[in-house]
C-alpha cells in the first residue's frame, strides 16, 4: 500500500512546505480514501507519509450522516471533519494543504465519473460507491498514479475490474496465520525438565540450544521466548515426561508452573492451554491478559471464575466488571422495552449463563453454596456494586481503578476501541480481553484487523500483558465437533 507510517511526526498544524517539484511530484502516490476507512481510523489521513491524501466530496456527504451517531462510527466521523477543518485554517482542501514536512498532503477531489467521457457505460449508474470510485478513475486517467484504498470487498472489486490499484486499509493488520499464541513446544533432554523442577526455575541459557530455527529462505535464527510466554517441554524420548514453564517478565529464567492445586470458583483446567489461562489470571502482577479460542474453549468462563476468586474471594479488587460490545449477530431485533437493565438482560444473557453455573452447586464447591437461589444471589452482588455488568457503549471518558475488569467478545472491536477502552484502566485494575477471531459480526473488520488481535501481536512481551490461544472445546463433545467440523 506504497509507505504507509503510523503519524508520530508533525501535527496537522506543521507549515505547508513548498510545492513538490516535477520530478518528485511524479513519484507521489495519490491514495483516494474511501468513507469506511475514515471511519475505521481517523487517523488514516495522516498514515500515507509522503504521498498525497485524496478525499473524495461524496466522502464528505457520508460523514455529514454518519456524524449524528451516537456509537464508535458517529465519533469516528466527527473527529474527520474536525481535523479536515483544522486543515482547512491552513489552506485550500481543494487545492491540498500540507500537514508535515515531508510531502505528505490532505486534499477535497470533485472530479468523479460525472467530469469523465470516457467512462466505461456499464458504471454509470450514480451512486455514492461509484461517485467515490469515479475520483480514482478520474486522476488514473489523467496519468496521476492513483491507489484506492476500501474496507469494502465490492468496491475493491469494482476499482480492480476498472484497472485501479486498489488495496484494503492494511495499518493495523496482523497476520493472523502467525498471531502469537502465548506459548510454545520445545523438545529437550530429560535433564532439563527435571532441572526445572528441582531448582524451581531454569536459566534461559540453558535452553538457548534449543531454540534454533531455519527460515524458508535457508537462514537460520533463534526463537524468542518473550516475557510471560509459556514453554511446554517435552522429553526428546519420552513423550509422557513433560514440563510446563512461563518465563517470568523482567528476568531470563522460567519459573516451572502447575496451575491451582484447589478449584478456581468450582472451576479446574482440562488442558494444558486452560492450565496457562489461569495462571496468568490469577497473578496480580500482570495486568492485562487476552485470551482468544474457539466456541466453547473456556475463554469466559475462565476470565469469570479467575474474576470472582479474587473479587468475592480474595477481596484483591473493589467489583467485578464485565462488558460486551452491543453487536448483534445476524439481522438486528430492534428496540428493547424498559429500563438500562431490561435491555441489557438479552445482551448479557451469554454472562449470566456463565454466572449462574459458577454460582451453582455443580459450579462451586461447598465454601461458595448458598441455600438462595442462584439468580438472586447474583441480584444480590449487582445491587450491592460488587458484580457490575454494562456496554461498551458507557466506558468512554470513564476511570475504573482497582476493578477486575472483563471485556467479552473483543473480536468485534477496531483498534482504536480497544485502545480507548485500556486508556480507561486506572491503577490497581486487571483488564481481560476475550473473544474468538474467527466469529466477528462487525461488517467493517476481519480476522487479521480487529482490535483484539492488534493488540495480541502488539504488546507480545510487554512485562504487564500475557496472552493465551485456547486450541480445544471443552463444552461438550457435540460442541468441539461442530466448533471443528462447521
Amino acid at each position: 500500500m506504497g509507505k504507509t507510517a503510523v503519524p508520530t511526526g508533525p501535527s496537522p498544524t506543521t507549515t505547508p512546505q513548498a510545492p513538490a517539484t516535477p520530478d518528485t511530484a511524479s513519484k507521489v502516490k495519490h491514495f483516494v480514501l474511501d468513507t469506511n476507512v475514515l471511519l475505521h481510523n481517523p487517523n488514516s489521513l495522516y498514515m500515507f507519509d509522503d504521498n498525497i491524501v485524496v478525499i473524495p466530496f461524496t466522502v464528505l456527504g457520508e460523514l455529514d450522516k454518519f456524524k449524528k451517531n451516537n456509537d464508535d462510527t458517529g465519533r469516528s466521523a466527527r473527529e474527520v471533519i474536525r481535523q479536515l477543518d483544522k486543515l482547512r485554517s491552513k489552506g485550500t482542501l481543494s487545492r491540498g494543504v500540507a500537514w508535515n514536512g515531508h510531502g505528505g498532503m490532505v486534499r477535497v477531489e470533485f472530479a468523479d465519473l460525472s467530469t469523465c467521457e470516457k467512462r466505461p457505460d456499464w458504471f454509470a449508474e450514480d451512486t455514492p460507491d461509484n461517485r467515490i470510485i469515479g475520483v480514482a478513475w478520474t486522476l488514473m486517467q489523467q496519468g496521476v498514479r492513483t491507489v484506492m484504498i476500501t474496507k469494502d470487498i465490492n468496491v475493491r472489486l469494482k476499482s480492480d475490474a476498472l484497472g485501479i490499484t486498489t488495496q484494503d486499509f492494511e495499518a493495523g493488520k496482523v497476520d493472523i496465520d502467525q498471531l502469537y499464541s502465548g506459548y510454545k513446544t520445545l523438545d529437550v533432554p530429560s535433564e532439563v525438565i527435571d532441572q526445572l523442577y528441582e531448582e524451581k526455575q531454569l536459566e534461559l541459557d540453558t535452553i538457548r540450544q534449543h531454540l534454533k530455527v531455519e527460515y524458508e529462505d535457508g537462514s537460520a535464527g533463534e526463537d524468542e521466548v518473550f516475557a510471560n510466554e509459556f514453554v511446554q517441554f517435552r522429553d526428546q524420548f519420552d513423550e509422557s515426561h513433560t514440563g510446563l514453564a512461563r518465563r517470568l517478565a523482567d528476568t531470563d529464567h522460567l519459573i516451572p508452573i502447575q496451575g491451582p492445586r484447589r478449584p478456581v470458583y468450582g472451576i479446574m483446567a482440562r488442558n494444558v492451554q486452560q492450565t496457562m489461562a489461569l495462571d496468568l489470571l490469577l497473578d496480580d502482577e500482570i495486568k492485562l491478559i487476552t485470551l482468544i479460542g474457539m466456541a466453547g474453549s473456556g475463554k469466559t468462563l475462565l476470565a469469570l471464575a479467575a474474576g470472582m476468586a479474587k473479587v468475592f474471594g480474595e477481596q484483591r479488587y473493589d467489583k467485578l466488571l464485565v462488558a460486551r460490545p452491543i453487536m448483534p449477530m445476524g439481522r438486528d431485533i430492534g428496540f428493547l422495552p424498559g429500563d438500562k437493565d431490561e435491555k441489557l438482560a438479552a445482551w448479557m444473557q451469554p454472562i449470566f449463563d456463565n454466572l449462574t453455573y459458577l454460582m451453582s452447586t455443580r459450579g462451586a464447591d461447598a465454601q461458595h453454596a448458598d441455600s438462595k437461589p442462584v439468580e438472586q444471589r447474583v441480584n444480590q452482588l449487582m445491587e450491592s456494586g460488587q458484580l457490575v455488568l454494562e456496554p461498551l457503549t458507557y466506558i468512554r471518558g470513564r476511570s475504573i481503578p482497582h476493578q477486575f475488569l472483563i471485556v467479552d467478545e473483543a473480536q468485534n472491536l477496531t483498534p482504536h476501541e480497544v485502545k480507548t477502552i485500556v486508556s480507561r484502566v486506572g491503577e490497581g485494575t486487571k483488564i481481560v480481553l476475550t473473544g474468538d477471531v474467527a466469529q466477528i459480526d462487525n461488517p467493517y473488520l476481519d480476522a487479521s484487523s480487529n482490535g483484539l488481535a492488534y493488540m495480541i501481536e502488539r504488546l507480545k512481551g510487554q512485562p504487564m500483558s500475557g496472552h493465551i490461544t485456547l486450541a480445544r472445546s471443552e463444552r461438550s463433545q457435540l460442541a468441539s465437533i461442530a466448533a471443528e467440523l462447521l
